[in-house]
């Protein structure tokens, strides 16, 4: 069995157009070949490359990580002394990919790394969040690397970047007792040591994935007397130099694997990294980013798991002399289970493909002058990453939770039962709609694209592609859910009242995420009718009625209606 190769869709994402601009851009067309026996020497031999690689996760997730998930959840990270033990089988999992390999895949070769664009990093976490959610939050991790890689100093990339590559493992410490969403009150205090030449850190991190890593990235008041945002700063720490220790694993509902811990810091040496009041403003907000999507990532492999999981099962039971899956209510269920998930994947590599080619933009621009078009071009892609990040963060964990609902669902009182899969799933998908923002925060990241027009004109031009007539009129329903939510918008903007915009803002924003996923999906069935065209047709479907649900409520909505609200 192969998580890779059993899913021909992952296949389809390598094809797409402007891979070719990516993997030649990434590799600086192809000079490296010359440096590095193992670098491509072109598109066809870098996808090649790339191929083998995921099949080789593929074999990985199903043979030994998807069995292990089990033993992982019911066993668990342990606490002694202050450090973190995990589960048996998750070091096995972890000694597995450190020799695969697999725990430098973007990072540039010079430091050990495979140099791989983000879209292929995340077709490989979409496999393994699909084994083990949990899993997949230790060895995702390693993407703060990137952090290191895009704001370190050289010295600094030397240092830590091979460590990373051959399998240190990585955390973000960011949120504390008192500063949850709101980073602004970060109170961990820095302090500069003129004796030493060195920070220390001093005070409390809590809810912190993998957090008795071996590398910290932690965000510190640097500036005393500060209060905001301003005063932060990003710091690296090194288990090994002490100073840091883990009070307590946070007992939780899923991803049990995945240690959440408490960390109290001790006078813990610290190095800058960047420039001081930067780290929230700046670097933080980057990797804010490169999480999210992440996240959305996991939420894409859970759909996964849980769709297979449930169609699986019902071809298997049987009620009333035949499978469940022959009974209209169950095969409904599944049928949109799968549209769900298909759509979610075209959103989810749309965005991936331009958060490529944004960062390639802002590395070419590190190592020269842009030409204007250059510059256009870097300015548009910057601005379609940060428009779809938050979308497909949010929409993807709520796509993943309707996938584990359902999932347990079809499998009835079994499905409520630990003894299945279906019952991990659940409580894995939970945290997805939570963690690195929650779904109401990827609302406010996103309605200044709505209120602005830039979701209406991104769909427009996403529209502007040749059908074959069998998809003609679902492309003309696609363009009637953009008109009902450009009307919508336009309702919204007319009450010139910002409380209303706030309380509408998740009816506006999943209006723009389902017509986004249609028209991405259409441009998928456009290139692969056989994989596509059946779930593209359910999910316009499912899209048309919610658009109209919403646009009906913001139809009939005048301000006033907010004084029957509690608050």
């Amino acid at each position: 069995m192969n998580f890779y190769t059993d899913n021909k869709n992952l296949e389809h994402y390598l094809k797409h157009p402007l891979m070719q601009r990516i993997v030649a851009m990434q590799e600086h067309d192809y000079a490296q070949s010359s440096e590095y026996n193992y670098a491509p020497i072109d598109f066809a031999e870098a996808v090649e490359g790339y191929r083998r690689v995921l099949e080789l996760v593929g074999e990985l997730c199903a043979e030994v990580v998807a069995p292990n998930a089990m033993e992982v959840e019911n066993n668990g990270p342990t606490l002694c002394a202050g450090r973190v033990n995990y589960a048996p089988a998750t070091i096995e999992n972890l000694e597995l990919f450190r020799r695969a390999g697999l725990m430098g895949i973007s990072m540039p070769r010079r430091f050990g790394g495979l140099n791989f664009p983000r879209t292929i990093f995340i077709l490989i976490e979409d496999i393994v969040s699909r084994a083990d959610a949990a899993f997949g939050n230790l060895w995702g991790l390693q993407d703060c690397a990137e952090t290191i890689l895009n704001f370190g100093s050289d010295e600094q990339k030397q240092r830590y970047l091979p460590k990373i590559c051959a399998g240190a493992t990585m955390s973000m410490d960011l949120t504390e007792p008192d500063a949850g969403s709101d980073l602004q009150s970060v109170r961990l205090k820095a302090t500069y040591s003129e004796q030493d030449a060195c920070w220390y850190l001093d005070g409390v991190k809590r809810f912190i994935t993998n957090g008795d890593s071996d590398v910290h990235l932690v965000l510190a008041r640097s500036e005393e007397g500060s209060v905001d945002g301003r005063g932060l700063s990003l710091f690296i720490v090194e288990k090994e130099c002490g100073g840091v220790h883990t009070r307590r694993i946070e007992n939780k509902m899923g991803i049990h694997g995945s240690p959440t811990c408490e960390l109290v810091f001790n006078h813990a040496k610290a190095e800058l990294c960047g420039s001081r009041r930067m780290g929230l403003i700046k670097y933080v907000m980057s990797l804010m980013n490169g999480a999210r999507l992440g996240i959305a990532t996991q939420s894409v492999g859970i759909a996964q798991a849980a769709y297979n999981e449930a169609l699986e099962y019902a071809r298997s039971r049987k009620q009333f002399g035949k499978t469940i899956i022959n009974f209209p209510a169950v095969y409904d269920m599944v049928g949109a289970m799968k549209a769900r998930l298909d759509a979610l994947r075209s959103l989810l590599y749309e965005t991936a493909r331009n958060v490529d080619m944004a960062g390639l933009f802002d590395e070419l621009s590190r190592e020269r002058t842009l030409t204007p078009q250059e510059r256009a071009e870097s300015k548009l892609f910057a601005k379609k990453a940060d428009a779809l990040t938050p979308i497909v963060k949010g929409i993807g964990s709520e796509i993943a939770n309707m996938n584990a609902y359902d999932c347990v669902q079809v499998h009835g009182g079994s499905g409520y039962m630990r003894d299945y899969v279906c019952e991990r799933l659940y409580r894995d998908a939970r945290i997805t709609s939570i963690y690195e923002g929650t779904t109401q925060l990827q609302v406010v990241a996103a309605i200044r694209y709505a209120t602005s027009g830039f979701y209406t004109q991104l769909i427009e031009e996403y529209l502007a592609i040749d059908v074959p007539a069998e998809m003609l009129m679902l492309h003309g329903r696609i363009a009637a859910m953009l008109a009902a939510y450009r009307q919508a918008v336009e309702r919204v903007q007319s009450f010139e009242n910002q409380e209303a915009t706030d309380f509408l803002a998740r009816r506006l924003y999943e209006m723009a995420a389902y017509t986004l996923m249609s028209v991405l999906l259409l441009h998928d069935a456009v290139a692969d009718g056989q994989l596509f065209a059946k779930s593209l047709h359910r999910f316009v479907a499912t899209a048309e009625s919610l658009i109209c649900g919403h646009a009906a409520y913001i139809s009939a909505f005048t301000p006033d209606f907010l004084q029957n609200y509690d608050k």
